[in-house]
């Protein structure tokens, strides 16, 4: 069962930072069996966890760049670098994420962080 005052304030973050074509999109599409999943995502990682006072919206972006290079997870990591250019970072910003996350996660792994990054600019027109 959802919190509906977390689900929604949630929800609100997430359009904000992913888009809300794309965050609705991902609601409207929900079935039976992933909606818990969009219910879980939405109450505990964005309001819980990036609604926190801790972090400001563009320090979150970074590391969410880099971990979601760590773990490569393309399909991801192109939703959030979306995300952090509407959170502040720019071009540089991100390629100095994905140079750190080089050293420390792995050339292959940044060498695909570049690339998906890459189409996000261009459909972006950045």
């Amino acid at each position: 069962m959802k919190n509906q005052e977390a689900f929604d304030q949630g929800l609100k973050t997430r359009r904000e930072v992913l888009g809300a074509d794309y965050v609705d999109g991902a609601i409207r599409n929900a079935d039976d069996f992933n909606m818990p999943m969009q219910e879980l995502v939405t109450e505990y990682c964005w309001n819980n966890i990036w609604n926190r006072p801790g972090l400001d919206r563009r320090t979150r972006s970074m590391l969410n760049l880099a971990m979601i290079t760590a773990l490569n997870r393309p399909h991801e990591l192109k939703l959030h670098v979306r995300g952090a250019i509407n959170n502040g970072l720019a071009k540089n910003d991100i390629q100095e994420v994905f140079l750190q996350a080089a050293i420390y996660c792995g050339v292959p792994a940044a060498i695909d962080s570049f690339r998906v990054a890459k189409e996000v600019f261009k459909e972006m027109g950045i």
